[in-house]
């Protein structure tokens, strides 16, 4: 007999939330210290898990300078096409504003920060950290980014000295994918707690405001490929069927599975096959699981700006922009891990002081919003391996 999968158990989950919510609204109520617990779990996974992820990234840069230009034509590539899909996301959730209605609620703590008046300077000395110990334990994203880019950036200038710490940096980093995975095995009773209070404490009419964020997701998703992913296939040249023919499998891998590193060999295989030369794929996609996260860009500025149009908080552009400039930093580097998006969520909301209450209110749907941005991600990392091949020149399809 095939065994059930975490994305079926979550559906069970959720669907065992919505009833319960509805048939026991005051036993569903009791539930809050059950996704409580989950959502301590992925607050612990923040910092060591982006510590580790970026230090490796950025300390492996020699990598990158023996790769000469192909590794300088990927970056470049991977930060315009996920900009674009982090405004795209910008710009859809602020024009169908699916946040509103739904009551989330800021704790006493998070609406006291909140309400403190915002500076540039505040901002500009607010990004540098003065203890890193401080900043993870206040799980504050940008710090910890600023702090591993310089960090990295001091055990690759020192070269073979660093080693030590690389490695354990690497054994740090996968340790804690495989800690996601151990806690994600908790998910269903998770998300199944966190749906139930929801139900039973706001009513059935929230699920309605959840169903509006995932529609505004799948349809952003479709305008995200034309706009986005397929004006490269014209630009560069690219077949367009023997691509689809190339990328479609592991495209339908990764949206089953929720997981971009289950899609990862038949990736390398397909585009190889396609015609992509060997060390171009075989450098262009993995990079591409840290650096070329497109559906978890569209997603991560979707759902952050979702919550804090739920929390009724008006962000300012400026607090927008910089909020996108942040999810663009810390959303590198865990593409393989399925649901890890909601852990780089959780840190911003933590580190713009919006109700971390969002995240709980977003497990219950987040199994379907995972597959779309996972299917985007390997999607993007296979026409990001071809747009590079056809931009040295080789010839394709």
């Amino acid at each position: 007999m095939k065994r059930v999968s975490l994305t079926a158990w979550i559906f069970i989950g959720m669907a065992a939330g919505v009833a319960l919510g509805i048939a026991a609204p005051g036993f569903a109520k009791q539930l809050g210290p059950v996704s409580n617990v989950f959502l301590r779990l992925i607050r612990s996974i923040i910092a060591p898990l982006l510590f580790g992820t970026l230090v490796v990234g950025i300390a492996g840069g020699g990598d990158m300078k023996r790769m000469g230009r192909i590794g300088g034509k990927a970056i470049l590539y991977f930060e315009i096409v996920t900009t674009l899909s982090l405004f795209l996301g910008l710009f859809a959730v602020n024009l169908v504003k699916p946040g509103l209605g739904i009551p989330i609620h800021a704790t006493a703590a998070e609406a006291a920060v909140s309400g403190q008046q915002t500076t540039f300077a505040s901002v500009l000395e607010h990004i540098f950290p003065s203890s890193i110990i401080d900043a993870m334990s206040r799980n504050d994203a940008l710090q910890i980014v600023v702090f591993a880019f310089l960090f990295g950036a001091a055990c690759a200038a020192i070269g073979s000295k660093a080693d030590a710490v690389i490695t354990f940096c690497n054994s740090l980093s996968e340790v804690m994918f495989r800690y996601t995975k151990y806690v994600m095995y908790l998910a269903p009773i998770g998300v199944g707690a966190a749906i139930a209070v929801t139900v039973g404490s706001k009513g059935i009419a929230v699920l309605f405001g959840l169903g509006k964020l995932i529609l505004t997701m799948y349809a952003a998703s479709a305008i995200c490929i034309v706009l986005v992913l397929a004006p490269a296939l014209f630009l560069f040249k690219i077949p367009v069927h023997g691509f689809w023919q190339a990328a479609r499998e592991p495209f339908l891998i990764g949206f089953s599975t929720a997981s971009s590193e289950a899609a990862l060999p038949l990736a390398l295989e397909n585009m190889e096959l396609f015609g992509v030369p060997k060390h171009v794929v075989g450098f262009v996609i993995p990079t591409g699981y840290s650096f070329n996260l497109v559906g978890s860009a569209l997603y991560l500025s979707l759902a952050s700006i979702f919550v804090a149009q739920a929390a009724g908080m008006n962000l300012s552009i400026g607090d927008q922009l910089l909020m996108m400039l942040t999810l663009m930093l810390t959303s590198k580097g865990v593409a393989g891990v399925p649901r890890a998006a909601l852990v780089i969520l959780a840190g911003t909301l933590a580190t713009f002081h919006l109700p971390m209450e969002g995240v709980a209110v977003l497990l219950g749907v987040d199994a379907l919003l995972d597959m779309a941005r996972t299917g985007i991600n390997v999607l993007g990392n296979c026409l990001a391996s071809a747009v590079v091949a056809r931009w040295e020149g080789y010839k394709i399809g």
